[in-house]
This record gives C-alpha cells, structure tokens and sequence, in this order.
C-alpha cells in the first residue's frame, strides 16, 4: 500500500487504536517550558506519578524571560515564579533544564533543532501551538494543552485521532527579495486561516526543496496559522547534514542505523492525500499583513483588498481595519511605522539576522523607529557575534538583545505600547498579540529591515 510521508511516520508510532476513536500515539521527544509546564507538574504530584522518561523530556526558559539584564532577578512576580517552578520541577524529575544564563537556552522551537533533539522521522509534542516548526526535518510535531502535557510526561503517549492529509506544492524559482516567510504569509493568504483546518500538510515541490532548513522551519512554524494540525516536510541531504554530530543525534552505527530509516521517509509515488494545492512560486511577492489574522496578508505592492475580496464577514473585516486604522483600497507602501521586531520561533535564527543585515549594512535606523533584534539562542547570539552581524547592527545604530521569546506574544517585559505599528517577524498579528492596543504587520527580515531604515513600508527590492 502506497503511503505519505505522513502515514509512515504516525504508522509507525501507533501503541493502540481506540474504536471509533484516537490513535494512542508514542512521542519520541517532549519539549517544554515555563508556561504550560506548571499545572502539568502539579498533577503528577496530585496523583503522586513521576516522569515516565525524563531522558526524552527537554526544558529551556523562553515565554516569560526579559531580554535585557538576564543576569538580574526577573522583575515580575507571575514570570519570576513560572521560571522558578520550571528549574524545580525539573530538578526533581531529572529532566535537562536549560534555564536563563544557560549556555543552551532559547525559544524552545529553536533550541530543538540546535542540540539535535529534533530528528526525522520523529513525534515531537510541546505545550506550544508553533510545535508545527520541527516538521521541517520530517518529523510529526504539534502543540498541545496542559492536561496532555501532563499525560506525556506521565505515559510518554498522547491520544490523537489521525488528522487528514494535505499536500500544498510550489513549483518554479522565487523572485528576488522573496523569502520563506512570504512564501508562508502567502499561502496563508490563499487558504485563510481555517483552510487547513483539521489537516496535516506535507510541502512538496522544488521552491521548497530549494529552501535552507532554517527556511523549512519558518514555513512549517506558519503551518498552525491557516488552521493545520501541523507541517512536514521530507526529509534530504540538507536535514542529514544539518543534524549530524549535533549533540542529541545518533553516533556512529546509531547514525548508520537511523539512516537506514531515514532515507526511507518520503511519500510514495501515488499515495493519495485527501486535499491539493498547486501554485507557482513566480507569483510570489514580498508580503506583508495588514488586519488583525496572518491571512489577512496581501503582496506589499497591492492595495488594501475589499471586503467582498477577503474570507471574513463584512462587520468582521470592519472591526480589523477599524483596530489597525487603515481603510479598503489604500496602499500600505509608505504607511508610517513605530517599532519593528525581528526574532521569535519563526524568524529568531542566525539566517534571518544574515537577511536583516543585508539591508541595513551602510544604512543608519530611522529616527522614528524603535527596534528590537532578538536572537532565538544564545547559539544565534554568538553566531551574530563571531560572523561580524553585531558591528554591522551597531553601525547602523540598532541593538541587540538576549535570547528570548520577546515581543511576540506580550508575556515579557518587550510590549508594543498602545496605537503603536510594530513590523514583527513573528507569526500572529491577534488584536492585543504584542501588547494591549499595539497594530502588529507580519512581515519577513528583509521587509522588517526596510521599514526599520525607512521608517515606514518599503518594498525591500529597492534596496538590495
């Protein structure tokens, strides 16, 4: 029987079937943090149960860490203690803990594929909703709740009904200044935010092929935003060399073992899925958002699209431009910006800061721009450090901060200030997402940097 690359590796971690019910699914790798970890613990001491494997369990800081001064106590309270319940829990259960000042720490999605905890054909769960990410390598990742988190820290088992499957195929080469996460935005343009809703997608086709693996996880990190249960992509030459001798991958005959079972996670010729969709990376632009949902999203030479023109309700759709102030038929080139964000799970890598310097090396910040750079580890950090990424930023009058999840979500000290327009590479732009008030536009590095040396939108091809 002929298989997806989907089938064959959720196949392969079923323990049960349940009739007429969920799959109970093995997980190979658990990834957890301060926010959704706590409650979790405190079930397993209700019920006086320990950690199944705590060799399969992985805790890093990130939700809730400021990113200035880490050598300092956390100011506030509620974050201060989420961090304090995470290192204890972790002591008591013998599970790697890789907390603030840590040599490993970072945004849990990017740690993961660093240390090599992320593997192909693997089932990875986080209590995070961007778990999708670690698709990129060929795995089966997806978020889950408290009470699941709980239940995998128990049982190393999850109970899951089988998602459908997509397969969304790009053919064709991408235009310059188009990057993976325009090609993401885009996607999420044409199937809104719910059109994958109840799936799990396989990216196929050469414009993803082409891609780096730190542009395989943007795109898979964005896969929860159009709805699906998670992203994969197949895995190549690219995922073995990127993961090889990295400190959690297998060694030796283990590696030559695991690769035996590697090379075989692809999708056979003519095994069916139960959606397609076809598009050509030639009509991609760079992108940018401009409501209050990533599908609101629209290339950055085009005009704000009708009502009748967009998948929303017409009061839904006048409630969003309402919030960000911008009105039907109106460019978004030349619209004034306040601040802008690169960093977060989705564009917090050192390939994202490569692009961002690209566009402001020779260039100075504009004067009405506040900027946060903020690396996703403290691996990126160094590698900003040593590739001589710091003296461009600093030349250019930006600076840089400490590893972190940061304004992407407003559960940190990094808060986009009421009425303020932030360009963000991170993924949600939700009313109130970056702080009460604040008007988020989702955008790749390259656009981000263009704003952030123009002070408003800017089409980054004119200046590269």
């Amino acid at each position: 029987m002929k298989k997806t690359l989907f089938d064959k590796v959720w196949d392969s971690h079923v323990v049960s079937n349940i009739k007429d019910g969920p799959d109970v699914l093995f997980i190979d790798r658990h990834m957890i943090h301060e926010v959704t970890s706590p409650v979790a613990f405190l079930g397993l001491k209700n019920r006086d149960v320990s950690v199944l494997y705590p060799e399969r369990t992985f805790a890093t800081a990130d939700h809730n860490t400021p990113t200035m001064n880490q050598h300092l106590p956390v100011d506030d309270p509620l974050s201060r203690n989420q961090l304090k319940a995470l290192e204890e829990n972790a002591k008591e259960h013998g599970i790697s803990y890789w907390g603030l000042g840590h040599k490993k720490n970072g945004i849990v999605h990017v740690v993961g594929p660093e240390y090599g905890i992320t593997l192909p054909g693997a089932t990875i769960v986080c209590g995070d909703s961007h778990t999708s990410t670690h698709g990129a390598f060929g795995a089966i990742a997806f978020g889950i709740g408290t009470s699941e988190v709980e239940m995998v820290l128990a049982t190393q088992c999850i109970m899951q009904p089988k998602p459908k499957k997509m397969r969304i195929t790009i053919r064709g080469k991408l235009n310059l200044g188009v990057t993976p996460k325009d090609v993401a935005l885009f996607i999420i343009s044409k199937l809104t935010t719910s059109g994958a809703t109840g799936y799990f997608v396989e990216y196929a086709g050469e414009v993803f092929r082409d891609f780096s693996m730190e542009g395989r996880m943007t795109v898979c990190n964005l896969s929860i935003e159009m709805g699906a249960r998670g992203g994969m992509i197949a895995p190549d030459k690219k995922t073995f060399k990127y993961i090889k001798e990295r400190e959690f991958t297998p060694k030796n005959n283990e590696w030559n073992k695991a690769m035996k079972y590697w090379k075989n996670l692809y999708t056979d010729n003519d095994a069916t899925f139960d959606k397609e969709y076809f598009f050509d990376g030639s009509e991609i632009e760079p992108m940018i958002t401009f409501g209050t949902n990533p599908g609101m999203g629209m290339s950055i030479t085009k005009v704000i699209p009708k009502a009748e023109e967009v998948h929303v309700g017409a009061s839904t759709y006048a409630k969003s431009l309402a919030y960000m102030g911008y009105n039907e038929g109106e460019s978004m080139l030349g619209k004034p910006i306040d601040y802008v964000f690169i960093g977060s799970c989705t564009n917090g890598r050192i390939e994202d800061f490569r692009a961002f310097a690209n566009i402001v090396k020779g260039r100075k910040r504009a004067n009405n721009v506040t900027a946060w750079l903020v690396p996703g580890s403290h691996k990126v950090l160094n590698a900003i450090k040593e590739e001589g990424l710091l003296k461009i930023f600093k030349e250019a009058e930006f600076e840089l901060r400490e590893p972190g999840c940061s304004a992407c979500l407003a559960m940190n000290e990094d808060k986009i200030p009421a009425g303020k327009y932030a360009v963000s590479t991170s993924n949600r732009n939700f009313e109130g997402r970056q702080g009460p008030g604040a008007r988020t536009l989702l955008a790749s590095p390259l656009v981000a940097a263009a704003a952030a040396i123009t002070g408003k939108i800017t089409d980054p091809r004119t200046l590269i």
